[in-house]
Formats: structure tokens, C-alpha cells, sequence
């Protein structure tokens, strides 16, 4: 996967970290980001899965699977995620699972390959019975932002938000050419959530290696959790076990 706002090689890691404001107060949030050597085949397109982890204040509360492909031309689509969510360090189910073609659900375009300024909003992925609409929208070009990990001359701003679920949280997400995801800001919403990136990592061989044998037992998992959709989707493979792709 090679678009260069949205790159997913195996073996890279970023983990970003900053806060979620709310009435309740501030947490401290850490989400890492692994793509893994697995691919799913989803409605007959092979994907690959992307391993999200999730921690607030230190502790996990959502562990993710995500899959992506990419057309010939460039666009990079979401066909799903599997969100285990967890309280205290126990699994407590993962009820905004959603997969493409199933229960209604439709993959969306995560990333486009040729973005441009003053073109309409795009939907991301659309799951009606998990009331998941994320839409996305070019706003700003060339953009230069600082993060732990460097400065950015050449940042592309995504303008995103859900209309259905309006009160929940409205962003704006900062990439960069080669690199990805750098930065996230909150527009509105209840949840006001920032983020930076602040680390970039090429595992190793045999770390890579465990990141794909904790998906895959998230993968498995997903079969027992999600009976009425994941189970009807075909298992998860390991295409890669070496940093250096497939």
C-alpha cells in the first residue's frame, strides 16, 4: 500500500499520544499503531490489517483490527474495523464492529489517492446498524505542522466528522507525504480529542512476528464475539513475517 498520504508497510509502528477533554476532565490517551503481515480477504478483496491499540491514562480500553486496500489508482478504502473494547482490564465486547457487505455496512474511502481543495465531502465508511457515517474533506494544502518526530512542510488537512452522531466528535486530521498520520485536533463534540505523533518504528523481524501472532488471536477472537458478522467473514493470514514486505 503505497499511497503516499495513507503508506501501510508491514512491520511499521507509530504511536501517537495527547489528550480527550470532557466534562468529566482530561485523560491521558496513547494509541499505537502496527501494520501487521496479515491480510483478510473481505467481499473477495484481500486487505491489510492494521492492529490499533488504545490506552487511556495508561490503562487499554480498545484494541482494533482494521482493514485496508488499495485500488490501482491509488485510493486506499476502508472495508471494516473490529473494535474490542475494554473497563478496568477486562474485555467488556466489542459492539461497533463492522464489516463491508455485511449488515448493511459499505467500505468508504480512507484515503484518496490524488486529493484535491474545494471538492465536495467523501464518506469513509458507511455501517447504518452501528451508526458509523465518517465523512472526510479536503480543507487545506501544504500545510506546515510540528510534532515530536519532526516538522512538516507538505501536510495535507482532512476535515472529518460523523452526521449521525453529531454530539460525539467532529476532527480535523493532519498527514504527511510519506509519513501518514502526524497530527489530530478537535473541532467539536463532546470528547475534545488531540493528538501528535511521536514515534516512528521499523520492527524487527521477530517483533513484527508478535505483533502478528496478537492479531491473529484477536482475529480468532472476533469469530466467538461477533457471530452474526465477523464470524461470516474468512479468516485472517499471515502474508509477511519479515519488516521488508511481502
Amino acid at each position: 500500500m503505497d499511497n503516499k498520504w495513507f503508506p501501510l508497510k508491514p512491520g511499521m509502528q507509530y504511536t501517537t499520544t495527547g489528550d480527550v477533554k470532557s466534562a468529566e476532565g482530561t485523560i491521558k490517551r496513547t494509541v499505537i499503531h502496527s501494520v501487521t503481515g496479515l491480510t483478510k480477504v473481505i467481499d473477495g478483496v484481500k486487505t491489510q490489517v492494521l492492529w490499533d491499540r488504545d490506552y487511556a491514562d495508561g490503562e487499554l480500553v480498545e484494541s482494533e483490527l482494521a482493514f485496508f486496500a488499495q485500488t490501482e489508482s491509488g485510493d486506499v478504502w476502508l472495508f471494516g474495523e473490529y473494535p474490542e473494547e475494554y473497563e478496568g482490564g477486562k474485555f467488556t465486547g466489542a459492539p461497533a464492529t463492522f464489516i463491508h457487505s455485511l449488515d448493511e455496512a459499505q467500505a468508504g474511502i480512507a484515503m484518496q489517492a490524488d486529493p484535491q481543495l474545494n471538492l465536495p465531502s467523501y464518506v469513509q465508511a458507511h455501517a447504518p446498524k452501528v451508526d458509523f457515517l465518517d465523512c472526510g474533506q479536503i480543507i487545506k494544502q501544504n500545510d506546515h505542522v510540528c510534532v515530536a518526530t519532526g516538522c512538516y512542510d507538505d501536510v495535507l488537512v482532512i476535515d472529518e466528522r460523523n452526521p449521525l452522531e453529531p454530539a460525539v466528535g467532529h476532527q480535523r486530521k493532519f498527514y504527511s507525504a510519506g509519513t501518514g498520520l502526524v497530527k489530530v485536533t478537535a473541532v467539536g463534540g463532546k470528547d475534545q480529542e488531540t493528538l501528535d505523533l511521536v514515534k516512528i518504528e521499523q520492527l524487527t523481524d521477530a517483533k513484527l512476528k508478535e505483533i502478528n501472532q496478537e492479531a491473529l488471536k484477536l482475529d480468532q477472537h472476533a469469530y466467538q464475539v461477533s457471530k452474526s458478522v465477523y464470524a461470516k467473514t474468512d479468516k485472517a493470514e499471515v502474508a509477511t513475517g519479515t519488516s521488508s514486505g511481502y
